[in-house]
């Protein structure tokens, strides 16, 4: 004898079972501080004043200005090292102001000439 299965018949209103499940669990964590959880979190993350891209534009900004630091500070130290050697070394102070500032001492005369 061979048993026949039964076939089920489903109505309109009939759901599978893991649609019942997953509803159950839908309507379990959706609650009104969830809710309210939710909305905070979108607001802050895409409408806000501290949004993700604007916090992202200010980290570019951050980095731009560290690298311009960093060449400032390097800049400011070549400075303070040609003072320095200026102050201790008169023979190089005296030629960059013959040269550059077209100084002279008081007893003598200097031409220029475009001659190099």
């Amino acid at each position: 004898m061979k048993r026949k299965k039964k076939e089920r018949e489903f109505r309109d209103d009939d759901e599978p079972r893991g649609f019942k499940r997953f509803f159950k669990v839908v309507r379990a964590w959706i609650t009104i501080p969830f809710l309210v959880f939710a909305v905070f979190i979108v607001w802050m993350l895409f409408f806000s004043e501290h949004n993700y891209k604007r916090i992202q534009e200010q980290q570019k900004k951050i980095d731009a200005l560290k690298v311009e630091v960093k060449q400032n500070e390097d800049s400011a130290q070549y400075y303070i090292r040609k003072t320095q050697e200026l102050n201790t070394d008169k023979e190089t102070l005296e030629k960059i102001a013959r040269e550059e500032y077209n100084m002279k001492r008081t007893n003598e005369d200097v031409y220029r000439t475009d001659i190099p």
